[in-house]
């Protein structure tokens, strides 16, 4: 089984929220796990967003073992990465999620660290 097997409703319901509402700049941040579910989102301060990218400042993240990777939003309708994306994806962290317009729960896709999709189940 893979470490990170399911996401909490609430999380998936905030992320889809925050990138909604952060339209049309991309909204990112990283992604906390406990015993393989994704529970939290935590914002990294000074983290740049733009209508065409969002910038980590990944110097800024704490030593934190429950951060398995990031999660940012596109303001178009493609969930699919970027070459940005997969640099992101190889240095950093070994699950991600991207989210796209128009936000609801069938606009997400999970990746693992090679940019390969994943499956991760919707847990209460």
């Amino acid at each position: 089984m893979r470490k990170i097997w399911g996401i909490k409703k609430n999380t998936l319901k905030l992320i889809l929220e925050v990138s909604k509402e952060s339209y049309p700049k991309e909204f990112a941040g990283l992604l906390r796990a406990e015993k393989g579910v994704i529970t939290e989102v935590m914002l990294l301060p000074g983290t740049l967003s733009g209508s065409s990218s969002a910038i980590f400042q990944l110097h800024m993240r704490p030593i934190d073992f429950t951060v398995v990777g990031s999660v940012h939003s596109h303001p178009s309708n493609s969930f699919s990465p970027s070459g940005p994306d997969l640099h992101l994806f190889e240095k950093f962290g070994h699950t991600h999620i991207i989210t796209c317009a128009p936000y609801d729960y069938d606009s997400w896709c999970a990746y693992d660290f090679y940019g390969s999709k994943i499956e991760i189940e919707v847990v209460d």
